[in-house]
């Protein structure tokens, strides 16, 4: 199939929410919701669950409609990589950040990409999950040519703990 090469997706398309594949809701809904702070929505059923931030609709559905009980996919076949999740700003980030490890929830990484400062996990199944925050447009490294220069560097988590230490 070949596409039109002068189509551009409209500026101001968002992705509006993932549906994973899940062994457990009930597992699932205590890692989203009891420890991100996800809301529940509504479930459909005993076999799925829709959760958001803010009261949307849902931001991410969860269903063992093929996968209960199942085991984690492997990670060396195509699929999904990570949920990236953004938070509005390097404070909510940092109060995430400290709330999981008071949970003593294991990281997969912590990364400094220059655009963003990302934190990374895995639910319950496997699925990665990635929480992030955007910098300002404005301090995103540049290349001579004005493209963006993204990087990944070592996280400075102490430096990301400081913006909720009383000052």
């Amino acid at each position: 199939m070949k596409a039109e090469s002068d189509y551009k997706i409209p500026a101001k398309t968002r992705i509006g929410h993932i549906h994973l594949k899940v062994a457990d809701i009930q597992r699932s809904l205590d890692f989203y919701c009891g420890l991100l702070g996800f809301e529940l929505i509504t479930t459909y059923g005993t076999d799925a669950a829709f959760i958001s931030a803010g009261g949307y609709h849902h931001h991410i559905g969860l269903n063992v409609w093929y996968s209960k009980n199942a085991p984690p996919a492997p990670k060396n076949t195509p699929g999904l990589f990570h949920t990236a999740i953004l938070y509005p700003t390097r404070k909510d980030l940092a109060t995430i950040f400290q709330r999981l490890q008071k949970a003593d929830y294991p990281f997969t990484g912590a990364s400094d990409h220059g655009v963003s400062e990302a934190l990374y996990l895995d639910d319950p199944d496997g699925n990665g999950v990635e929480l992030y925050w955007d910098r300002p447009r404005d301090q995103w490294p540049t290349k001579d040519d004005g493209s963006i220069a993204m990087y990944t560097r070592p996280l400075n988590l102490i430096d990301l703990l400081s913006e909720i230490k009383e000052k």
